[in-house]
């Protein structure tokens, strides 16, 4: 006999289309911004970081999204993913398909990674969270892909710590921030300079969103074909995160796959 979650599984391969994210332009406090929404339970959200040499960092969303078109596949919604070195490296944890490159960091350090707290984008299946540092090593998620950078934009709901509201620091910034629910990653990258304070303010009660990472500030760049934008930028990026338009996702968990 053929069981449910047999049935459920060729259903949701047969029924689910070929998406990319939802990009928007806004204005919050008097500086705009590149918006996108990635629906993680329709959409293919993946980490990338080295081509298929395992030593060549993919550094351009051009060049990755050549190598997608090689395997049948394109790059839709795409933007830079967390710090790294000279070499592309990433500065802390990074996951790629379920293989770690780089192993966590949990101390302070110099420049806006170590302005502790940091935290980490894990994805799973039909999932995708932003979580703390320190509580992302105590709650160990099995996440197939995750990348740490710093610092924390929200924290639970507030704001980091050390942001402040007079600050005279602006720069173009990048960061995302994940629904309650792990359903929608919302990624969000300045079009003008912006504080910390409000840039986090952007994610917290623009966005109603509890917690938000930020990934990295004038090297930001973002691919979204709906917006007519594809940055190249003056170097080559670390770690990329992108939408796959073309590849499905697997079919979502059950509570008892085996069940008649």
């Amino acid at each position: 006999m053929i069981r449910r979650a047999a049935i459920i599984a060729a259903l949701w391969m047969l029924a689910q289309p070929a998406l990319a994210a939802t990009c928007r332009e806004e204005t919050y406090e008097g500086v705009e911004y590149a918006i996108c929404d990635v629906d993680v339970t329709q959409e293919v959200l993946r980490l990338f970081l080295y081509d298929d040499s395992g030593t060549r960092p993919y550094g351009y969303f051009s060049t990755l999204n050549a190598a997608l078109e090689d395997q049948g596949y394109a790059l839709g919604f795409a933007a830079n993913a967390g710090m790294y070195h000279d070499d592309r490296a990433p500065v802390g944890l990074y996951i790629e398909d379920g293989a770690t490159a780089q192993k966590i960091i949990t101390n302070a350090g110099p420049g806006n990674f170590g302005l502790l707290p940091n935290g980490v984008l894990c994805l799973r299946d039909h999932r995708a969270d932003v979580i703390e540092t320190l509580r992302f090593v105590e709650e160990a998620p099995d996440c197939t892909s995750a990348t740490q950078s710093g610092p924390m934009l929200v924290i639970d709901g507030e704001l980091h710590p050390r942001f402040l509201r007079d600050s005279t620091s602006r720069f173009i910034r990048n960061g995302v921030g994940t629904s309650r629910d792990g359903t929608i990653a919302t990624f969000v990258i300045s079009n003008g300079p912006v504080t910390f304070h409000t840039f986090g303010s952007l994610f917290r009660d623009y966005l109603d969103l509890d917690n938000a990472l930020y990934f990295d500030g004038n090297v930001s760049r973002l691919r979204a074909p709906e917006l007519g934008r594809n940055d190249i930028g003056f170097g080559a990026l670390g770690p990329i995160i992108g939408v796959v338009e073309g590849q499905r996702l697997p079919p979502p968990p059950l509570e008892d796959p085996y069940a008649e």
